[in-house]
C-alpha cells in the first residue's frame, strides 16, 4: 500500500506541474498510471499466492456462499493456481513493457535495442510458460476425467 501511495503522490505531481523540458503532461500521468496498476496486480499476486497457497497446501477455509470468496478459490488446487500466477506474470510483464515501450522515445532516457530486445524476449517466455502450463493442466484434467474411478 505504500508504494501505491508513492505512485499516486508522483501522479499528483505530474499532473498539476510544470512538466520538464520536452517531456508531455499526457506521457507522464499515462506513465504514472502505468505505474499504479503495476503495483496494484503485484498486490493481487501476492494476495493470490497467500490464500490460494494457503487453501491449497495448509487448510480450507470454509468460505463456501460466503459473499466475499474469490471465484477462483472454490476450484482452487495447484494447477489452477500455477495458471492464475503465470498469468498474474504475464500481466506484470506487458506492464513494463509497455511503460518502455512508450520510454524509449522519451529524451534524456538511454534504451538500447538490446535492452527492449531483451524485454521482449523475456515477455514472450512468462507467455509461452503460461501457454505451456495452461495446456499441461488441460492434458492432466483430461486424463484424470476419462480414468474410471475404482471402489
Amino acid at each position: 500500500m505504500y508504494q501505491f501511495f508513492v505512485e499516486l503522490w508522483h501522479l499528483f505531481h505530474v499532473a498539476f506541474e510544470t512538466p520538464p523540458e520536452g517531456k508531455d503532461v499526457g506521457t507522464l500521468i499515462m506513465l504514472g498510471v502505468l505505474g499504479l496498476i503495476d503495483v496494484v496486480m503485484i498486490a493481487n499476486l501476492l494476495i493470490m499466492v497467500i490464500i490460494g497457497g494457503y487453501e491449497t497446501f495448509v487448510s480450507r477455509l470454509h468460505l463456501d456462499d460466503h459473499a466475499d470468496q474469490p471465484e477462483w478459490l472454490s476450484h482452487v488446487n495447484t494447477g489452477v493456481l500455477k495458471i492464475k500466477l503465470a498469468m498474474a506474470l504475464v500481466s506484470i510483464s506487458s506492464i513494463h513493457l509497455l511503460k518502455t515501450f512508450i520510454e524509449v522515445r522519451s529524451p534524456g532516457l538511454d534504451f538500447t535495442n538490446d535492452a527492449v530486445m531483451w524485454q521482449v524476449i523475456i515477455h514472450l517466455v512468462f507467455v509461452l510458460s503460461a501457454v505451456a502450463l495452461a495446456w499441461t493442466d488441460r492434458v492432466m484434467m483430461a486424463n484424470v476425467k476419462a480414468q474410471p474411478e475404482s471402489h
